[in-house]
């Protein structure tokens, strides 16, 4: 079988992993990818590893996120590139580079996830305030947000920049109605929003923060954070995605920010002075297992602080020390 027959039997079976067939299907990519993508492969070559020998997910190396911003981190040739996804951030920094080969994969994965979270896209409006985002493009939030807002076939379902006046009167509007409403925004955003008006009670909402104050507010605790929407919007929980540019595949927290993965999606936890030694039930650096990251690289050793809970959810503490301010890094908790 070829690489893009490969590829191929990996994204039609991904969406049926179970933890009865995790670990095989995890162990089948890894052999992949260290075969098809050139980056991993060097680097597990640079660590001696012997391939065949690993049988468990948790022994998977896990390539350091920070390639992503200097290597093409990718199982392909240039010419098989459909789109490029850049994370955020400033234009003195390094930002990193997702190269797409299989954009209606995309689609379909963050489809499929929110369904099983949420319900079709299509059972919503989509409200979206990600000013930040959309000034610098190529963002893969923006252009999974505008997947959900395209679904939806809603002409209230948008993206909603700078009339906040007008977005306000939808929202009056759209909560008189019984069809649900997602508000989903970067947490500057939300909190300037429901800062300038006084909202009634929103009854059919679903307020979501993608974290980030992108230096245009204080940085908050999570909980600060929540309390201010929650009493702004006057709904009962705060809603929270988690991803990032360098996965297919997002976590979402219903509230307080405790996230549940997909089924073919594990984080688990690594200690923080010893990159290769894994840790359970503690805070340590979160690696995460992205089985939908086919063309890429599936394994990927974050930045991000954490702690990973018995059941497979996890809250995300802040960032190491000594890495990169990430523009949508969520708030120390």
């Amino acid at each position: 079988m070829n690489s893009k027959n490969t590829a191929a039997y990996f994204k039609y079976n991904v969406f049926q992993v179970t933890d009865d067939n995790f670990n095989d299907f995890a162990i089948e990519l890894f052999r992949y990818q260290a075969r098809e993508n050139k980056i991993y492969k060097d680097y597990l070559e640079a660590l001696k590893i012997n391939v065949q020998s690993i049988d468990h997910y948790e022994h998977i190396p896990f390539l350091p996120i920070s390639f992503f911003k200097t290597h093409r981190v990718v199982c392909g040739k240039d010419e098989d590139e459909q789109k490029v996804f850049k994370s955020s951030g400033t234009t003195k920094s390094i930002r990193s580079n997702h190269y797409v080969l299989d954009e209606h994969f995309y689609k379909k994965s963050t489809i499929e996830i929110f369904e099983k979270f949420y319900g079709h896209p299509s059972e919503f409006d989509f409200l979206a305030l990600l000013p930040s985002y959309l000034e610098q493009r190529d963002s893969s939030l923006v252009y999974m947000v505008d997947g959900f807002i395209s679904e939806s076939n809603s002409e209230n379902s948008s993206f909603y920049k700078d009339d906040l006046n007008s977005l306000f009167e939808l929202v009056i509007k759209l909560n008189r109605l019984n069809k649900p409403v997602l508000l989903i925004g970067v947490a500057y955003a939300l909190l300037d929003f429901c800062s300038k008006f006084d909202f009634p009670p929103l009854n059919n909402f679903i307020i979501m923060e993608t974290g980030g104050m992108k230096g245009r507010r204080r940085e908050l605790t999570r909980e600060e954070l929540h309390d201010k929407l929650e009493k702004g919007f006057k709904v009962d929980n705060i809603h929270s995605e988690y991803g990032m540019t360098e996965l297919f595949s997002q976590a979402y927290a219903s509230s307080q920010g405790r996230f549940e993965v997909p089924s073919w999606m594990k984080v688990i936890t690594r200690e923080i002075n010893d990159p290769f030694k894994l840790i359970k039930e503690e805070t340590g650096c979160l690696n995460i297992l992205d089985l939908a990251n086919i063309d890429s690289c599936a394994f990927i050793a974050t930045d991000d602080l954490g702690k990973v809970y018995p059941d497979g959810s996890f809250t995300v503490l802040g960032r190491l020390d000594n890495s990169d301010v990430r523009g949508c890094s969520l708030m120390i908790s």
